[in-house]
């Protein structure tokens, strides 16, 4: 047996006493790799913390009948892996859970999207950005790099707010037009 299997059986020999500094360590020990692991399986921050508690709540409740002859770690991960089981076959029957599992991966998946705008994407879009006039890099960045509206930018440089959408418009052509991979960045960015 290795130190962390009998680290592991004193803190569950200590647990099943009630001891709830062990329950304590336990949480402390396996909480954030558990949570991470939930996490990842669920691509939902809430829907892990919900279940990363409920394995603590199980393992609090059988504390006095735990037989464990996998090794702690395992033990617990297996757990979370059923709860994740349980709680999609229990969406899959329940229409107004399944539309929140189905919103909240929307929402995850626009995230990540989000995320795929590389620093290489940001670099070619910044170097397509400087082979505008002055003015148009400007403003260019005030709306869309920055999110001003058209009407602060224009209050902020003294200039019509029509100007400013013209320098908008001829600014996304010229880049559309010089670097079509900035399409995508550019239509992410705010209006």
């Amino acid at each position: 047996m290795n130190n962390s299997q009998v680290g592991d059986e004193l803190l569950l020999t200590r647990l099943s006493k009630g001891d709830k500094l062990a329950f304590d360590q336990l949480y402390q020990q396996y909480s954030h790799p558990l949570y991470l692991n939930l996490l990842k399986l669920t691509k939902s921050e809430a829907i892990a913390e919900e279940l990363l508690q409920e394995i603590f709540v199980r393992i609090w409740n059988k504390k006095d009948t735990l037989d464990i002859h996998t090794g702690l770690g395992n033990y617990l991960f297996k757990i979370s892996q059923n709860l994740v089981y349980d709680f999609f076959r229990k969406a899959k029957q329940d229409k107004q859970l399944r539309s929140q599992i189905i919103a909240v991966a929307a929402e995850e998946y626009t995230h990540i999207e989000e995320n795929l705008l590389s620093k290489e994407n940001r670099t070619l879009l910044h170097r397509a950005i400087s082979t505008l006039p002055p003015v148009r890099q400007q403003v260019f960045k005030l709306c869309k790099l920055e999110g001003k509206s058209y009407d602060e930018v224009a209050e902020e440089l003294g200039i019509g707010v029509s100007t400013v959408n013209d320098h908008i418009v001829k600014a996304t052509k010229h880049i559309k037009r010089y670097f079509p991979i900035i399409l995508l960045i550019i239509s992410t960015l705010n209006n």
